[in-house]
């Protein structure tokens, strides 16, 4: 039996459709549910387009809500795909090791409350590091401090806007999300990546 995925999302999706790109025909997972915290959300309409099921949260505070349609489905993993608010503690406690979350930068660095789309890449810029890139990580309580699972690097070239820095970045973000899992299907939950993926310019 496919892998029962949930996506959350708050804005355009770019992330969902990446992944239900790849799992297309997967006997390995695929997503049965999405959920936003906003109603206008592209995303939605995308999941649609798939033949999903979209759903848009009436209290996205609310954790009974969240965990009826994640046990109506039967959800076996979840994935923050720009899904910007605090997850509530209950949903985090029922699928604790079962969440994990994609985020614009490499973290432990340029994480946290409040960094999030440009206000990430214009703080890389300002640093003045020559590498950025995207990580995704287990989801605990705290905004972007859950475990490591898998990074992939990309340069931060001479002339970067955050515009071109973020466009780089999130083909960084569509190719690592589906790896990561395809990696979580065949073990069962998910599992670290062994090296980081190097990306050209």
């Amino acid at each position: 039996m496919p892998l029962r995925l949930a996506v959350c999302v708050s804005g355009r999706g770019s992330n969902l459709v990446a992944l239900l790109r790849a799992l297309a025909g997967s006997a390995l997972a695929r997503v049965v549910l999405v959920l936003s915290n906003r109603a206008d959300a592209p995303a939605l309409e995308r999941a649609r387009e798939w033949g999903v099921k979209a759903v848009s949260l009436a209290n996205p505070r609310d954790g009974a809500e969240w965990l009826r349609h994640l046990h109506g489905e039967q959800v076996e993993l979840v994935v923050l795909a720009g899904y910007l608010k605090l997850v509530p503690a209950e949903v985090i406690a029922a699928y604790r090791d079962r969440m994990v979350n994609i985020h614009p930068a490499l973290l432990p660095e340029f994480g946290g409350p409040g960094m999030y789309g440009h206000h990430v890449h214009e703080a890389v810029l300002r640093s003045g590091v020559g590498f950025s890139g995207a990580t995704i990580h287990l989801v605990d309580e705290e905004y972007d401090r859950g475990a490591i699972l898998a990074q992939a690097r990309v340069p931060v070239l001479p002339g970067d806007t955050p515009d071109s820095l973020a466009a780089r970045v999130l083909k960084a973000e569509h190719l690592l999300l589906p790896v990561v899992v395809l990696k979580a299907a065949e073990a069962g939950r998910p599992v670290p990546l062994p090296e980081p993926l190097e990306l050209p310019a």
